[in-house]
C-alpha cells in the first residue's frame, strides 16, 4: 500500500514541509514519485519515519538520527527497547515530581503536613535518577556500590537550606570557570576557588573527601564525553579542562 504525502503528515502529526525537507537531506526518501509528481511512502519508509520521530524525541540531532539508521548494523528492535527504557526513567522522574506537587497543592490547602524534606525530595530524586542514568554505570565500577549508595543517601537527606546551598555553590562554580577560562592562570585565585567550589559542592553528596578520589573523578570528567558536553554546554565554552586541572594542582587531603 502507498501513502500521499499528506496521508504521512497526518499519521504522524507533522506538517508536509517537514516531510519534504527529510526527503530533501535523504533522511526519509519516499518510495517513488508518481507520474503526477507526487511523493509515494510504503511501509518501509512509515518504520523509518517512526524510528526519525522516537529518537527525535531524545533530542538527537537530524545528523545524528540519519547516522545511526544508515548503519548497516543498526538493530531496531535494540533500539525500541532502548527507547523504551528511556521513556520508563522519565515516566518515574515525573512521577517523582507530580507527588511532590500534589503534596505541596494539599499542603498548601492546609489538608496535610509536610517536612522539609518532602518538599524537596521529587526534586532530588529527579537529579539522582538522572546522574544514575548517564553515569551509575561507571561510577559504581570505579568507587564500589557501597560507596555510591553512602553518597545517594547523603543527598537525599539534604536539608532545604543545603539543597538550595548546594545549588548556589555550583552556579558559583561555574562563574569561577568562565572567569579562569579565560586566563587560563592555574596560579591564580580563581583557579584556586575552583577547587575549593568543585570540592564543597562534592562535600553535600560525599561522605569523605579524599584528594585521590577527587582527582580520580576528574579524570573521569575529561575521559567522558558525558562529563565534558554536560560542563562545557552548561559554561558555553570549554572549561572541563581548565576544571580537570585546577583540580589535579590544589587537591590535597
Amino acid at each position: 500500500m502507498s501513502y500521499t504525502i499528506k496521508d504521512i503528515a497526518d499519521m504522524a502529526n507533522i506538517s508536509t514541509r517537514t516531510l519534504r525537507y527529510y526527503d530533501q537531506i535523504a533522511l526519509l526518501k519516499p518510495t517513488t514519485i508518481s507520474a503526477s509528481g507526487y511523493r509515494l511512502y510504503g511501509e518501509k519508509e512509515i518504520d523509518r519515519l517512526q524510528q526519525i520521530l522516537l529518537y527525535r524525541s531524545l533530542g538527537l540531532k537530524l545528523a545524528q538520527i540519519q547516522s545511526i539508521l544508515d548503519d548497516p548494523t543498526f538493530n531496531t528492535l535494540a533500539a525500541l527497547k532502548e527507547h523504551q527504557s528511556n521513556l520508563e526513567e522519565e515516566r518515574e522522574k515525573i512521577n517523582q515530581l507530580l507527588t511532590t506537587v500534589k503534596k505541596t497543592i494539599q499542603y498548601t490547602k492546609g489538608e496535610i503536613n509536610m517536612n522539609t524534606a518532602e518538599k524537596f525530595e521529587g526534586f532530588k530524586k529527579e537529579r539522582l535518577t538522572e546522574n544514575e542514568k548517564l553515569y551509575g554505570e561507571e561510577i559504581r565500577e570505579k568507587y564500589g556500590e557501597e560507596t555510591i549508595e553512602k553518597s545517594n543517601k547523603k543527598f537525599m537527606n539534604l536539608s532545604k537550606a543545603d539543597f538550595q546551598k548546594m545549588q548556589e555553590v555550583e552556579d558559583e562554580l561555574f562563574e569561577k570557570l568562565d572567569q579562569l577560562a579565560i586566563s587560563q592562570d592555574l596560579i591564580s585565585q580563581e583557579a584556586k576557588e575552583v577547587y575549593s567550589l568543585h570540592r564543597q559542592w562534592l562535600m553535600y553528596s560525599w561522605s569523605n573527601y579524599s584528594a585521590e578520589a577527587h582527582k580520580g573523578l576528574v579524570d573521569m570528567y575529561l575521559a567522558d564525553n558525558r562529563f565534558v558536553d554536560y560542563y562545557n554546554n552548561r559554561a558555553g565554552k570549554n572549561v572541563v579542562s581548565i576544571l580537570h586541572d585546577a583540580i589535579v594542582k590544589y587537591a590535597k587531603d
